[in-house]
Parts: structure tokens; sequence; C-alpha cells
């Protein structure tokens, strides 16, 4: 799951990077021309995802990982063809107004028949209730005792699926909590293809697997293909 303004935005920057408007926040330098870039709201995770994503010193002459917010892109207008929205990030904007913000801002680094693909992941709503069920109990990096509580309610009207977690973390006879709580937002394709027009786009395709398959409302993923107008 992820926290509500993280994205991955990936692309190609069509612009020299001078043309950048300068992000206070931005903790890297802007995308290079040519080369693919992704976005992530925390520096920790930043450096960890670039990390498990395997790429070496050659790798990163090509690749900028950028730290920013999915509704305020700090990337200049019309920099990539292609912009991604991968495993139910907007499904972490519950607010119409985050989604609104989110997409005005999508058209805004997409080049003139740009393509946004967005994968939504269709089984969160779908999620049974539970409360402070334990998911998870073992032995994690030196040494901890690690215990994962987890509790899930679902606000059918809203479209809303929350989900608590609760880490206990023993280790040399202490204890330790952390508190997460986590709550996505579903939207149909209906609900979402709508919104995509509303902020300037076309719907090109909708599948339903990784594959290219057909969609439909039992299908395994959400896949929406939409092109900048």
């Amino acid at each position: 799951m992820r926290d509500r303004t993280r994205v991955a935005a990936a692309g190609e920057e069509r612009h020299p990077a001078g043309r950048h408007r300068s992000i206070r926040r931005n903790a890297c330098p802007p995308p290079l021309a040519g080369a693919p870039s992704g976005l992530e709201v925390g520096q920790a995770r930043l450096r960890s995802g670039v990390r498990r994503a395997g790429f070496g010193a050659a790798s990163h002459a090509r690749l900028r990982a950028v730290r920013g917010d999915i509704r305020h892109l700090p990337f200049a207008s019309s920099a990539f063809p292609t912009v991604l929205a991968p495993y139910g990030i907007l499904q972490s904007l519950i607010s119409e107004r985050d989604l609104t913000a989110t997409l005005d801002a999508v058209v805004r680094v997409l080049a003139p028949g740009g393509t946004f693909g967005i994968d939504l992941v269709p089984d969160v709503p779908n999620w049974r209730e539970y409360s402070q069920r334990m998911q998870h109990r073992g032995t994690a990096a030196g040494g901890a005792h690690l215990t994962l509580i987890e509790s899930v309610r679902q606000d059918r009207a809203r479209r809303l699926t929350t989900f608590e977690q609760r880490y206990i973390v023993r280790r040399s006879g202490r204890t330790a909590e952390h508190h997460f709580e986590l709550t996505f937002r579903t939207l149909t394709v209906q609900q979402m293809s709508r919104r995509l027009e509303k902020a300037g786009f076309a719907i090109e395709t909708v599948l339903g697997d990784y594959r290219g398959g057909p969609w439909n409302e039992r299908a395994e993923v959400w896949i929406i293909l939409a092109k900048k107008m």
C-alpha cells in the first residue's frame, strides 16, 4: 500500500534540464534530457526505491528519482510523452480535490497527444472487514521479534477502504509499537474515465490484465490508457 501523496511519474523528458523550475522541496536535481523520471514523496523511500530497482552508476546517468508531490508535479510543462500512475496510486487520493489537482498536474506535464497510463487495484473495496487480526509474527533484521496486527474497515457509501496496522517490535526485553493508517478510495472505471475526460483526456483503451486482455468488472486489474487532447 502507498501513502496518499506518493506517485510514480515516468516518461522521457523532452526539454533541456535548464528549463525546469526550481523546486525548493525537491531533494534531487531535475530529470536530464531524454531520461526517465520517478517521483517519491519521502527521501528515505526515494533512496530505497532506487536501490531496489538495481540501478547502477551507468543507469543513474539516465534516471532521476525526484522528491515531490503527485498533486504538484515538479516538472516543466509538456515535459513528457508518457506519465504512469501504477498499482493503485490514484486510489490513495481520497478527496475529490486531491484527485482533480493530480489530473490537472498530469495534463500540464504531458506533451500534446501524450499518454497517461493508470493502474487501479479492483480488489481493495472487496477486502473483508476484520478487527485486530494478527497478520504476521516472526524475526526481523537484527534479531528483533516483530508482530503485525491489522484491522480493515469498509465505507461502502464513500467507496473507502481503511487499513489500520499496528507493528509491535520486541528487542532485548523492550517493546515498541508503531501505528499506521492507510485509506484508499476506489472509483469505478466509468467514474475515473469521466474525471479524466473532464481534465482534458480522451480514453483510448481499458484493459483487464497486463497482457492486453479486455476489461470487465471482474478483471484482475483495471488499466486505463488516456491521451491528452
